[in-house]
């Protein structure tokens, strides 16, 4: 597609609403999935630790 100016980019030939909300949600869902990721490798890291001083202790008298 060729565009005449940038306000007709923008407008995406009036689907623009349909166009740029979908460019958001991928956004959203995106920082959402790395917002998750980040926190569950949190968690298991926090899991690691903790079983890694169970285990350790665990031999002691």
């Amino acid at each position: 597609m060729h565009w005449s100016s940038w306000s007709a980019f923008w407008a995406m030939g009036g689907s623009a609403s349909y166009v740029w909300g979908a460019y958001g949600m991928v956004a959203v869902a995106f920082a959402a999935e790395i917002a998750l990721l980040r926190a569950r490798w949190k968690r298991a890291r926090e899991v690691a630790r903790r079983g890694a001083e169970w285990s350790g202790s665990a031999g002691q008298p």
